[in-house]
């Protein structure tokens, strides 16, 4: 089935020099054909090791942020026609070995996205994920789940997995150039009526590692309820958002 599907893995880099090679190390061989790095105006040699890595790379001049880095990622890969892209985070926070239990489900059809999960990993706090971020985690997820009136353990993950068909349904490029652009494309695939799988992963928490801090996880998640809010007002008609409107073009 992988060599009847064009798979594409995308990594959205920022000062990923330390990590990069360990991360591409750990890719299964039978994914490293099609792999997109795009460096968002690093200051170290991000994108240097990744072309000596043999990557296809694209460089923004100037720091567009992490959703407007996904933007890109997403469209260059479509346009090299990729049937199933994988968004990999290059700081070696995610486990890349899991990759085919990833994808299985959108190669078997049985999902348009599957997002990896560290709940069902079991073991967040032991990789080192901080408390207070473990209980937001949980928090914010319950009640997304509410909203949505589906169920997922976990819609925080940078480790994903997207068909072609949901990457062409939903608006992506509506949504935010920063962190909550991981929130959005749920809520957008949630509207359009999309369907989900969830692979168990497990994380790695170190200096090296991207991760937010408290304030930013706190800008973050009044964000994430900011969305939902979007979301249950265009559900019921009360307010209409572009974003979540099938995209037509």
């Amino acid at each position: 089935m992988n060599q009847q599907k064009n798979i594409f893995i995308v990594l959205p880099a920022y000062n990923a020099a330390k990590t990069l090679t360990r991360t591409l190390d750990e890719i299964p061989p039978e994914f490293r054909k099609n792999i997109i790095l795009v460096d968002d105006a690093s200051k170290d040699n991000t994108a240097e090791i990744a072309r000596q890595a043999g990557l296809t790379v694209f460089v923004h001049p100037k720091n567009r942020g992490y959703g407007g880095n996904q933007k890109t990622c997403y469209t260059q890969a479509l346009t090299a026609g990729a049937d199933v892209v994988i968004m990999l985070h290059p700081d070696h926070q995610y486990d890349a070995k899991v990759i085919p239990q990833l994808v299985k489900p959108i190669l078997d059809g049985d999902a348009d996205a599957v997002f990896g999960s560290r709940m069902l990993g079991g073991h967040p706090l032991e990789g080192g994920m901080p408390w207070w971020k473990y209980n937001a985690n949980v928090l914010l997820t319950a009640l997304a789940n509410l909203i949505f009136r589906r169920y997922l353990t976990e819609i925080h993950s940078g480790f994903r997995a997207y068909s072609k068909k949901y990457l062409e349904t939903v608006r992506f490029m509506e949504n935010s150039d920063d962190f909550i652009f991981d929130t959005e494309i749920i809520a957008q695939g949630m509207m359009n009526h999309l369907t989900f799988r969830e692979a168990p992963i497990d994380t790695r928490y170190f200096p090296e590692a991207s991760s937010i801090n408290l304030w930013r996880s706190i800008v973050y998640g009044l964000g994430i309820l900011k969305v939902l809010l979007k979301f249950w007002l265009h559900r019921y008609g009360l307010l209409h958002f572009k974003q979540f409107e099938p995209n037509r073009s």
